[in-house]
């Protein structure tokens, strides 16, 4: 099998090489979400690194942007069909996985760089 660099498989994997993606998917599993709300629960993520997350996953069909015409205006992010299937599937599997083999991939780097870099 010959794998095209702009292949399926490379879109897929595109999602999870953006480190705060993931976590912005995981945090609006719960529901809809106001992007204030969203950086709180997040925590760490700077306001710059969590608008590029979201506008990134709105581009690629996981979330959606929900406007509403209320004073002050309200914005709502909420995971799409697509995003939905996203986080139960491979984020989920991936998440058992690590939680099961975590600590073997700490281990293995730590002996490979105890200095820890």
């Amino acid at each position: 099998m010959t794998f095209v660099a702009d292949c399926r498989l490379r879109l897929a994997t595109d999602l999870f090489t953006h480190v705060w993606d993931p976590v912005v998917l995981a945090a609006l599993a719960g529901g809809p979400q106001r992007r204030r709300a969203l950086r709180a629960r997040i925590g760490g993520v700077s306001d710059k690194v969590l608008t590029e997350s979201l506008h990134r996953l709105v581009a690629s069909g996981l979330l959606e942007r929900r406007s509403f015409a209320e004073a002050p205006p309200r914005v709502d992010y909420a995971l799409t069909a697509l995003g939905r299937s996203f986080a139960e599937g491979p984020m989920s599997a991936l998440g058992a996985w690590v939680t099961r083999y975590g600590d073997d991939l700490v281990e293995a780097r730590d002996r490979l760089h105890p200095d820890g870099r």
